[in-house]
């Protein structure tokens, strides 16, 4: 759970915009997305490795190897 504490000469706008920053620096969001629904381990890795090959050949084109 977050908790700010507004200081004393703070405006609500940027007490707001400092827990939309703590939200999306702690990624509760994406985690809440991840957890809507089940996604078997081994699909889970094989998205990671798929994820990580594409990316590996994206720089492999910016570098021109």
């Amino acid at each position: 759970m977050l908790r700010l504490e507004r200081g004393e000469k703070e405006s609500i706008d940027r007490l707001l915009k400092r827990y939309k920053k703590k939200v999306r620096d702690s990624q509760l969001i994406k985690d809440i997305r991840a957890k809507k629904e089940y996604i078997k381990p081994s699909a889970a890795r094989r998205k990671q490795l798929q994820k990580a090959i594409y990316q590996q050949e994206q720089d492999n084109l910016l570098n021109g190897d």
